[in-house]
């Protein structure tokens, strides 16, 4: 087992991961910028390495800084939570090269999930469900109008590299894709010097279904789903689990297996899916990292999956079989994020008052307080609200009142937003696609 290890990021996961290294009896070091240097994490921390840059980011996308960091300290490795350097091949790679392991997949595993054609590829291959598309990257107009036709409209242009929806556009039309595609191109070139774009089969009426899968770089378990559908940007505000029939939970479960065997994954990761009208699985892409609603997955299944993530990257063989996973109950996460809750703009500020809410079934993942000053410079996640309960109608009973009992004065929260979710009647029925916010726009009215 590792002594010492570095937490290469900020904010509410780096304080999770913390906690893990705790339990494991492992001494935690944390990175910090100036933006950070009174933080939770920081404060708690067996030792913290200050890296001054002008620019907020920088301290934490400095691969150098970071590995001379680990260095300095003894780390044995390092852990990059989510964003920031979490999925960077040349992280992992450098950290290698000084003998520190990357707590996560291989560099050649990260090369060839982050790239989106080649993620496709090879899923296919082992047996996942994959949408109708072009079979590698397209740049002429003419072509890309050509294969759509085969395809069916609409479809969708992709980014090859990257995520959060940048670098996609819906096209109906063979007469949009000329400008659609020089969109796309340019997009994907000024976020991530890449501009290869793929074709795909639009799913329209789509739900968010993902899985949670842990590796050895031999063998994987699935730890069951998550419904993540509701999004804003293409970004999560609300996830909960579990969703699917048995059955079907067994059948998906079997191939993400399948396919986290054979490219060999190590760490956790997940496998995330389009589910159209008709109840079929299209595979979207894969995240080689914890996932921000990790959360959902251990209220429902009672692991600690960070550090299972951390053991098997010490070289453990996977700590739990399939059958050992069982899921009870369901539980609803809501991300707090500082925000206006109608134009969904960030909120940035001083924390004037904070007060969490507890009771049976409730978690809270923060590293914010009263006095916290919510920088502008990072992602609006202020809190993670996570409720468990026996069923889907308690859990939704439960997290209501905790977000009933949760005060924050200084900065707007989604908490309205979130409450007028819970009450809204397709919500309840399980009527929700990945445009449920956009076919409800009157939710706060």
């Amino acid at each position: 087992m590792f002594r010492r290890v570095l937490i290469a990021n900020r904010g509410e996961i780096a304080l999770r991961i913390l906690r893990s290294l705790r339990t494991l009896g492992i001494e935690a070091v944390m990175i910090y910028g100036r933006e950070d240097r009174l933080t939770t994490p920081v404060r708690l921390a067996d030792e913290a390495i200050h890296i001054p840059r002008d620019d907020p980011l920088a301290s934490y996308l400095d691969i150098e800084a970071i590995v001379a960091a680990a260095k300095e300290v003894g780390a044995d490795a390092v852990h990059p939570g989510y964003g920031f350097l979490a999925e960077n091949p040349v992280f992992a790679e450098r950290l290698e090269q000084e003998g520190i392991t990357f707590i996560g997949p291989s560099a050649e595993v990260l090369r060839l999930l982050g790239d989106k054609i080649t993620a496709r590829e090879a899923m296919a291959r082992a047996g996942l469900p994959i949408a109708k598309g072009s079979p590698g990257p397209i740049s002429d107009p003419k072509e890309a109008a050509s294969i759509a036709q085969e395809i069916g409209f609409p479809v969708i242009i992709k980014a090859a590299a990257g995520g959060g929806g940048i670098g996609m556009q819906v096209v109906e039309i063979a007469d949009e894709f000329e400008s659609a595609l020089k969109l796309c191109q340019g997009r994907a070139l000024s976020a991530f010097g890449d501009d290869r774009v793929f074709l795909e089969k639009f799913i329209e009426g789509a739900q968010h279904i993902e899985f949670q899968i842990l590796g050895d770089g031999d063998k994987a378990v699935h730890f069951g789903e998550r419904f993540c559908s509701i999004q804003r940007r293409h970004q999560k505000i609300l996830e909960e689990g579990p969703w699917l029939p048995q059955e079907v939970r067994d059948d998906v479960g079997s191939r993400v297996v399948s396919g986290a065997e054979a490219v060999g994954y190590k760490g956790l990761a997940t496998f995330e899916f389009l589910r159209d009208s008709n109840g079929e699985f299209y595979f979207l892409e894969v995240n080689p990292r914890v996932q921000v609603e990790h959360t959902v997955t251990e209220m429902i299944t009672g692991f600690d999956l960070v550090s299972l993530g951390i053991r098997v990257a010490a070289g453990e063989a996977l700590p739990v079989t399939q059958s050992d996973i069982s899921i009870s109950g369901h539980a609803i996460q809501a991300r707090l994020n500082a925000e206006n809750p109608r134009t969904l703009e960030p909120s940035p500020g001083r924390l004037w008052e904070c007060h969490w809410p507890s009771g049976p079934g409730v978690r809270i993942d923060s590293h914010a307080h009263t006095g916290y000053d919510m920088p502008p410079s990072f992602d609006s996640l202020l809190a993670k609200l996570i409720v468990w309960g026996r069923d889907r109608q308690e859990s939704i009973r439960r997290l209501d009142a905790a977000l009933a009992e949760t005060m924050i004065l200084g900065v707007d929260t989604l908490i309205p937003l979130h409450r007028a979710i819970l009450s809204e009647d397709d919500f309840r029925n399980r009527e929700v696609t990945i445009r449920y916010l956009e076919e409800h726009p009157d939710l706060l009215d």
